[in-house]
């Protein structure tokens, strides 16, 4: 299994800094969701980890090897990356982009091997998109357009997996569908996952552990029941808000309900 770490990592746009000294480790399979405020630097932090953002201080470390002096298609086989915001030509089918996801394992010129198909069509049913496959994109709803993008991020076969606030844009029931399937996903492939969230009931209920970051910083680290308590959501977001323990038939999760701004 891969292990992805920062050592002393600064981030900036320009002369804005946005994170500094930052240290972390990602190095066993789990679901980790980053939550903090707008303007925290969790998007900024998680873009730095898939080398789409340059440091410009310390270093993130993949497997012991600066990321940044790595070859590009070893990166590509190893972490996937599903941003925010996705775009590609409406009239492109379903399998058409999830065939991009094998472009790492692809000389120039050289056509799908037996493998590619084979990762394909197990990324295709992984998210059940095996049906829509060759529909175009413009046609899908948004919770199958995400759903598409993440077959395409999946056939790549990664060992680490990161999504920027995945359920973005959609309604509560494409959001809870798509959680599900990242812990389906996180299950039975046995990946490292990181996720930006927005929705911080989403991120208590299906992650194991939580990173919380504010103004650049990390501030809390540890597993759900450590992180997402009251003395550290409050002045994080800086909200009034009572957390308390919720049962389905799955079990039991925390949830926070916000009630006043401070």
């Amino acid at each position: 299994m891969s292990k992805i770490i920062t050592e002393n990592l600064r981030l900036q746009y320009g002369p804005k800094v946005i994170a500094n000294n930052l240290n972390i480790s990602f190095d066993k399979p789990e679901i980790i969701s980053i939550i903090g405020p707008n303007g925290s630097g969790k998007s900024t932090l998680l873009k730095s980890l898939g080398r789409l953002l340059v440091p410009t201080g310390g270093a993130v470390y993949l497997d012991g090897q600066d990321l940044q002096h790595m070859d590009r298609t070893t990166i590509a086989r190893t972490i996937s990356v599903m941003p925010q915001s996705v775009h590609a030509p409406g009239d492109m089918t379903v399998r058409d982009l999830v065939t991009y996801g094998r472009l790492p394992y692809q000389g120039l010129f050289s056509k799908l091997s037996d493998e590619d198909v084979q990762a394909i069509d197990t990324a295709l049913d992984a998210t059940e998109m095996t049906a829509l496959q060759h529909n175009r994109l413009s046609a899908l709803s948004g919770g199958e357009r995400q759903r598409a993008w993440l077959s395409m991020a999946i056939a790549k076969e990664p060992q680490i997996l990161l999504l920027d606030e995945p359920t973005t844009y959609l309604d509560i029931h494409h959001q809870l569908d798509l959680m599900e399937l990242v812990v389906h996903l996180y299950q039975t492939r046995h990946i490292i996952v990181i996720m930006v969230m927005h929705d911080l009931n989403h991120a208590a209920r299906y992650s194991q552990r939580l990173v919380a970051v504010q103004n650049g910083r990390i501030v809390a680290d540890g597993p759900v029941r450590d992180v997402f308590r009251q003395e550290i959501l409050e002045p994080l977001y800086g909200i009034r808000a009572v957390v308390t323990e919720v049962h389905d038939d799955k079990g039991s999760y925390l949830a926070c309900f916000p009630y006043a701004a401070v």
